[in-house]
C-alpha cells in the first residue's frame, strides 16, 4: 500500500506571511511592556552634581510596575500604546522580510547539499544573522520612528508621517532614518542566536516530531528568546540611545555611534546599566517569541491546507479544461477524416 504523500513545504513567502502573522499578532498583545522597556533603556540616572536632566522624559522611574503606574498617571491607558501603529508596520516588514530570506537562504543550503540534512547550529547562526541584516537594512526607518514615537513627552504626541518629517529635518536629514543601522546590524546575531537555538532544541527535546503542540512551540520559542536577549541587551541598550532624542545634557548633540552611547552609560551610571530594561525586555521576548512560533507554527499548517486545496482546485480545473479540449478534438476529427 502506497504511504501517504507529505505536503509540500511553503514557500519562502508562505514562511514570511506566517512569521508575519504570528509576530503582528504577538507584539499587539504585549506593546505596553515594549514601551516600558524602552523608557526605561532611555532614561539615565541623575546625579546632584548634574545641571541637566539626562533623559528625555520628565519622569523617573524606578522599575517596570512604577513605569507603567506613572505613565498612567501621566497619559492615561494610551500612554501605553504610543506609537503601536508604526510598531507593528516595523514588526510586519522585518518578519516578513526575515522569515522570507531566512526560509530562501535555507533552501538555497539544502538545495546545494548532495546528501541532504539538517544544518549544524554554526550554519543556522549564519543563515540567519545573513536573513537578519537584510531585513535590518530595508525596515530600520520605521523602527527609529517608533522609537522616537514612544520617547515623546505627553504634549509633544506626534503621529508616524510628522515624527519621520522630524527626523528627517534634524542635522542627520534622510540619513538619520537609518540611525542604529550598524548597531542593529550588529543586533542580527539576536534573532540569529533565537531562531538557531530554538531549531536545535527543537532538535534536542522534540526529535522527528513534524508538528509540534502550542505549549511546545511556547517553550522552545520562550527559551531561545531568553538566551538571545541576555546576551545581547548592552547593544539593545545602545541602539535605543542611538534612535531616540539625545539627552537635554548633550545639547542636542545626538550620539555618533553605538560605542559613544555605552560609554556614556557606564560613565553615568555604571557597567551594570548597560543591562538597564533587561526584565521587560526578557518577559517581553519571552512572550513575544512563545507566542510568535506557537502561532507560526498554527498559520503553517493553516497555509498549507489552504495552499493544497487551491492546488486541487487548480488541478481540477486544467482536468476540466483537459477533458473539453479532448471532446472538441473528438467532434472535429471526423470532420477532417470525411
Amino acid at each position: 500500500m502506497a504511504g501517504t504523500a507529505s505536503p509540500p513545504p511553503l514557500p519562502p513567502w508562505g514562511n514570511a506571511l506566517a512569521g508575519a502573522t504570528g509576530a503582528v499578532l504577538a507584539n499587539a498583545i504585549v506593546y505596553p511592556l515594549d514601551i516600558v522597556k524602552t523608557r526605561l533603556q532611555v532614561q539615565v540616572k541623575r546625579k546632584k552634581t548634574d545641571h541637566e536632566p539626562l533623559t528625555t522624559n520628565d519622569a523617573h522611574y524606578t522599575s517596570s510596575l512604577d513605569a507603567i503606574r506613572k505613565i498612567l498617571e501621566d497619559e492615561g491607558i494610551t500612554g501605553l500604546y504610543s506609537g503601536i501603529n508604526g510598531s507593528l508596520l516595523s514588526v510586519t516588514s522585518t518578519n516578513f522580510a526575515y522569515f522570507y530570506w531566512y526560509s530562501t537562504v535555507r533552501s538555497l543550503y539544502l538545495s546545494s547539499q548532495t546528501v541532504p540534512r539538517p544544518p549544524g547550529t554554526a550554519m543556522e547562526l549564519s543563515m540567519g544573522a545573513v536573513a537578519g541584516a537584510i531585513a535590518q537594512i530595508f525596515t530600520i526607518p520605521v523602527s527609529v520612528i517608533t522609537t522616537r514615537q514612544q520617547t515623546q513627552q505627553k504634549g509633544d504626541k506626534k503621529g508616524l508621517l510628522d515624527t519621520g518629517r522630524e527626523v528627517i529635518h534634524s542635522d542627520d536629514g534622510w540619513t538619520g532614518l537609518w540611525r542604529g543601522l550598524k548597531a542593529s546590524l550588529v543586533l542580527v546575531v539576536n534573532p540569529a542566536i533565537t531562531y538557531g537555538a530554538y531549531q536545535r532544541l527543537r532538535e534536542l527535546l522534540f526529535p522527528g516530531k513534524a508538528n509540534l503542540r502550542p505549549w511546545e512551540s511556547f517553550f522552545l520559542g520562550a527559551m531561545s528568546k531568553a538566551l538571545a536577549t541576555i546576551a545581547t541587551q548592552p547593544l539593545i541598550v545602545a541602539k535605543v540611545g542611538l534612535q531616540s532624542r539625545p539627552p537635554p545634557a548633550r545639547q542636542g548633540r545626538p550620539f555618533r555611534n553605538f560605542i559613544e552611547v555605552m560609554s556614556y552609560i557606564v560613565e553615568h551610571e555604571g557597567p551594570l546599566a548597560l543591562f538597564k530594561g533587561l526584565a521587560p525586555q526578557i518577559t517581553k521576548g519571552i512572550i513575544v517569541q512563545g507566542l510568535l512560533m506557537m502561532t507560526k507554527e498554527r498559520m503553517e499548517i493553516l497555509f498549507i491546507v489552504l495552499f493544497a486545496y487551491l492546488r486541487r482546485v487548480r488541478d481540477s480545473k486544467l482536468q476540466q479544461m483537459a477533458n473539453a479540449a479532448a471532446v472538441r478534438a473528438k467532434e472535429v476529427v471526423p470532420l477532417v477524416v470525411k
